[in-house]
């Protein structure tokens, strides 16, 4: 895969014809400047130092240093690249509801994107934490276990949608049993789990599972995602048609507020409502900062590596041998025929 982390700075590139065309004038400037001395070739043997080509390689240099300049700042990007990296954090899993309610568009686009761009945004502040990702619906799994790869969390987060998981319904209790089983063992480290749902909740043990979670000191967060007024349920993302039930109504799905801050309650966590704005992630984020770390280190993947160095070096041996080559003929190698 191949991008540019800076691709604004390419526009730069618009404005290299020009250079070329004010050089060229220029040059024909300087011609007809040397016409009016005589006849060029006469000029010639009276300035046998002077070099047209000399003056032409400079500027082509000067235009290549330039063109590796405007890539460098525009920092290519491509392959992957691995490191160890040294981090202290804590363990934090994170449960999506992955439900057909979630397509509702009471929040702009739609529940699901909207909660993914949350929990990309938290990925990124929590870098330092170890990071795991269940999804959940009629059934709850493990799409990605602990790793301290937050970039490969990010990864795997990209890929869900309303599909994965084939059960419809909303467990979250399963999903709360399941992501505490997935916690280490280790005891000097605080672990927590973020739930984000629209809280309907179709099995009615996730208070339970909570008080039960938070009993082993791990602290359940809940971000409820949808609104209270509630949104009809699309058939799919790109269809213009309602989920219907039995008696041929539109079902509008609704946020459980109600039960989402009750299962945070008892899970000695936090509720947070998500909007369009970043109220919930700040209020997570000065949750989470209160627990305790502990110090690790562990591969990490980046999607992208730079590559900007190599333009870097280039333009740098462009420029170094600009500055050897004189505008005039060297005095010490006059004898020598590279440049006529």
């Amino acid at each position: 895969m191949f991008r540019f982390e800076n691709p604004e700075y390419l526009y730069l590139f618009i404005g290299m014809p020009l250079l070329v065309a004010l050089y060229i004038y220029l040059n024909i400037r300087k011609r007809n400047d040397v016409k009016r001395l005589g006849v060029i070739s006469t000029v010639k043997q009276m300035m046998p130092e002077l070099s047209l080509k000399r003056s032409y390689l400079k500027f082509w240099l000067i235009f290549g240093a330039i063109c590796a300049g405007i890539f460098m700042v525009a920092r290519p990007q491509f392959g992957t690249k691995v490191e160890n990296v040294d981090k202290e954090g804590i363990e934090l899993m994170i449960a999506i509801d992955v439900s057909n309610s979630m397509m509702a568009q009471d929040v702009s686009p739609d529940r699901l994107t909207r909660a993914k761009q949350i929990l990309s945004r938290l990925i990124d502040i929590r870098k330092h934490d170890k990071v795991g990702l269940i999804v959940f619906a009629g059934e709850a799994y493990v799409q990605m276990p602990l790793t301290a790869d937050t970039q490969s969390a990010k990864l795997f987060l990209n890929t869900i949608d309303t599909d994965i998981v084939p059960v419809q319904g909303t467990v979250i209790g399963e999903a709360i049993n399941l992501g505490v089983n997935s916690f280490s063992s280790d005891k000097d480290v605080d672990k927590a789990m973020i739930i984000i749902t629209d809280g309907e909740d179709h099995e009615g043990n996730a208070y339970e599972a909570a008080a039960k979670a938070a009993a082993q000191g791990i602290m359940i967060n809940v971000i409820g995602i949808g609104s209270p007024e509630g949104a009809p349920i699309p058939e799919g993302y790109s269809d213009s048609r309602y989920k219907t039930d039995n008696d041929g109504q539109v079902v509008v799905t609704k946020l459980n507020e109600q039960m989402a801050m009750e299962i945070a309650k008892n899970g000695k966590g936090l509720y947070a409502h998500a909007d369009n704005s970043n109220s919930a992630i700040r209020a997570l984020e000065d949750e989470l900062n209160d627990l305790q770390t502990k110090k690790s280190t562990s591969l990490t993947y980046s999607e992208y590596d730079e590559k900007f160095t190599y333009f870097a070096w280039f333009m740098l041996i462009i420029l170094i041998v600009e500055v050897l080559v004189y505008d005039k003929k060297n005095p010490i190698f006059k004898n020598v025929r590279l440049f006529k």
